[in-house]
């Protein structure tokens, strides 16, 4: 597909824009079903989303209109019908993207296919008598109640509120992360303070992306609290629209993904009543992963980056009456099964909070976590090139590493007999393809693997 990346359709304005918008709505919509419509903070949503709600509308749908609020906000209200956000996630303010959800999960392929078909052959408007029609629904209330009632029944031990005495910061980078962590966490218990907390399209605190470069100042801050005695027990950052979660000790440094992914799965398989509990992560992850998952008495599946929703799916037709599909998550977003079938960042922040809290500190929380060397690095690659680019390094990385073992399904996944692995796979979202890798020599092991990818990218660019 052209239109449907890893996660959604999403890129410069230029290319998505309400023209677009409106041929997605119309291919989206049917008579007789419902759509919930929402956007993130970026100036160029409040066009998008009327674009997107007179598609669907002129093909027989009715829209309920939430304005500015998080995705996962967005695909709690679609539980029970359709839903489409309009967001570019964590990339600049100068993109924007459509996600759409049925019944709360993220569209499948065959289903991404049959929009982008639409989308390329056109499709009959709906008779006039059949147009829908719209009106606004209130959600956020009903989001943030349904996640604290969550993390209240998951993660307490029934005495008092999961996050009394918690001291906690939140970067909400200006994203819409501002109307939902810190409340969700004060409603825990927790003691918050909540910085670059006003929605603002622009991010002018930050990049909409959380990375240890991008929260300098947030770590900083952090660092300086524990020095002067005003020391938070945790920092919580995301992105624009509060489907990403980064966690941050209380020295300032970022606790890295799959450590923090690690913790939350093996805490559900643990706690899960069944005989067969499974985490669905992706080729990316670490394998710290499956050993904490192991060791908790559950198994971890991996399924292509972009595809949680999928992976949960086939698990679950796979599995039988003893299997339980715990958690899914890649790293910096998360699935929580028993709470519903979208990446939550908001339920992730208050859930990683109440683990910290149930440990003592993050410290604690860590320690049982092999932290082996990890490295993820990118290289320029034009979108145009990926697929040469891919096609070449399923027989160039192979050659190149002889020793290791093979695994092509998603992107080029190379196995050595010491663990160690390396993953070569194209960016869904950016002109990058990325490299992955974790070993007692990781740098060693990303730096050869790079010269055969940057080699393979001058030829085909």
């Amino acid at each position: 597909m052209s239109l449907f990346g890893t996660a959604g359709i999403r890129g410069p304005v230029e290319e998505i824009t309400p023209a677009l918008a409106l041929e997605v709505g119309q291919a989206a919509g049917r008579p007789g079903e419902t759509f919930v419509v929402g956007r993130d903070g970026r100036e160029t949503g409040a066009a998008l989303a009327a674009a997107m709600e007179a598609g669907l509308e002129s093909a027989g749908a009715d829209v309920y209109r939430l304005g500015q609020v998080p995705t996962p906000a967005l695909a709690f209200a679609s539980q029970g019908r359709r839903g489409a956000m309009i967001t570019a996630s964590h990339n600049p303010p100068t993109d924007n993207g459509i996600k759409l959800f049925a019944d709360g999960v993220e569209y499948d392929r065959e289903a991404e296919r049959g929009i982008e078909d639409g989308v390329t052959e056109g499709v009959p408007l709906a008779s006039w008598e059949q147009w829908g029609d719209s009106e606004r629904l209130e959600v956020l209330d009903d989001y943030r109640d349904a996640v604290a009632d969550y993390v209240d029944a998951q993660f307490s031990d029934g005495e008092g509120a999961p996050l009394a005495g918690l001291s906690i910061a939140v970067d909400c980078g200006n994203g819409m992360a501002s109307v939902a962590t810190p409340q969700v966490l004060e409603r825990l218990g927790a003691e918050v303070v909540a910085v670059n907390a006003s929605v603002d399209g622009h991010f002018p605190a930050r990049e909409s992306k959380p990375t240890p470069e991008t929260l300098s100042d947030f770590s900083t801050f952090l660092s300086a609290a524990r020095e002067d005695g005003s020391a938070f027990d945790l920092g919580l950052a995301h992105d624009g629209d509060a489907d990403r979660l980064v966690v941050l000790g209380p020295d300032g440094d970022v606790i890295h993904e799959d450590t923090v992914l690690a913790v939350v799965a093996a805490h559900y398989a643990a706690e899960s009543d069944a005989d067969d509990p499974v985490v669905v992560t992706t080729p990316n992850a670490s394998a710290r992963i499956d050993e904490q998952v192991r060791e908790a008495g559950g198994r971890v599946e991996r399924v292509r980056l972009g595809a949680l929703h999928e992976g949960i799916a086939r698990e679950r037709r796979a599995g039988d009456a003893d299997t339980e599909v715990v958690f899914a998550a890649e790293p910096w977003k998360h699935i929580h099964t028993a709470f519903g079938g979208w990446i939550d960042g908001v339920t992730s922040a208050a859930a990683v909070s109440a683990l910290v809290a149930e440990a003592g500190d993050t410290g604690t929380l860590r320690e049982p976590v092999t932290e082996r060397p990890y490295r993820k690095v990118s290289v320029d690659c034009p979108d145009d090139a990926k697929p040469d680019v891919m096609a070449d390094l399923e027989s160039e990385l192979p050659a190149a590493f002889p020793e290791a073992a093979v695994d092509t399904d998603y992107g080029v996944r190379l196995e050595f007999e010491d663990a160690s692995w390396v993953l070569v796979r194209p960016s869904g979202t950016e002109p990058y393809v990325r490299i992955y890798a974790e070993s007692d020599n990781v740098d060693a092991l990303i730096g050869d693997a790079r010269e055969v990818v940057e080699a393979t990218v001058a030829d085909r660019s």
